[in-house]
């Protein structure tokens, strides 16, 4: 398997600084750069030969913080997953980034095998959602009809197909392991997931499961 690049976007040096350590640590990690908020982060993309599979990214940053980091990052450099590391653990703060597309949220008080975990799950699956980001989007989801709509609250329908694809990608099966159980190629499971995401509107995988978890089409039990 490729090294996992990661980006770092936090200023608070010491926290950034040992952030650096760890996972220059770990062999199948390979820091590609940091940044101490997402002006600097942005001007570093511009002249990049190289993107980021991830980028681990601050809420608080002065210049450019958090939120304002991840919508440019999901309009301009789609590809680079976002993992927030914040000291904020509201669930109004963790439903706000994940509606925005960050593809995981973690504490900056989270254990180290959670985070090792949580780079690993959103590089293989497009996503990591702990119990508190599960918790954020179950409370979200109280408040939905029963019919299924999209992100413009247009009214749509899924095949059968559709259904059974977007549960399992729910389930962490990637899109081989997906052809494997239904008898067809990853490449018509990829065909499958982008309709999802153009019928959806969603931005990406971990979009689907929180579209999916809000229409009452998938649940995880904790």
């Amino acid at each position: 398997m490729n090294d996992i690049t990661i980006s770092l976007v936090d200023d608070q040096h010491l926290f950034r600084n040992g952030l650096a350590s760890l996972i220059i640590s770990i062999p199948e990690f390979r820091l590609l750069s940091e940044a101490e908020n997402g002006k600097v982060f942005l001007e570093q993309l511009q002249n990049a030969n190289e993107l980021p599979d991830i980028a681990l990214i601050d809420m608080h940053m002065p210049e450019m913080n958090g939120v304002e980091l991840n919508e440019v990052l999901q309009k301009k450099y789609p590809a680079i997953k976002v993992l927030v590391l914040s000291v904020y653990d509201q669930e109004r703060f963790i439903g706000k980034m994940i509606e925005a597309g960050a593809c995981g949220y973690l504490t900056k008080n989270c254990e180290i095998d959670e985070l090792i975990l949580a780079i690993n799950s959103t590089y293989k699956n497009g996503f990591y959602f702990n119990q508190a980001s599960l918790q954020a989007m179950r409370k979200a989801a109280q408040y939905k009809t029963s019919d299924i709509k999209n992100l413009n609250n247009i009214e749509i329908e899924l095949t059968s197909r559709e259904t059974e694809i977007l549960t399992l990608l729910c389930k962490e099966h990637t899109n081989s392991e997906i052809g494997e159980m239904l008898f067809i190629s990853s490449r018509t499971v990829e065909g499958h997931r982008n309709r999802l995401l153009q019928k959806t509107g969603c931005r990406n995988t971990a979009g689907l499961v929180i579209f999916a978890i809000k229409n009452n089409l998938y649940s995880i039990d904790f």
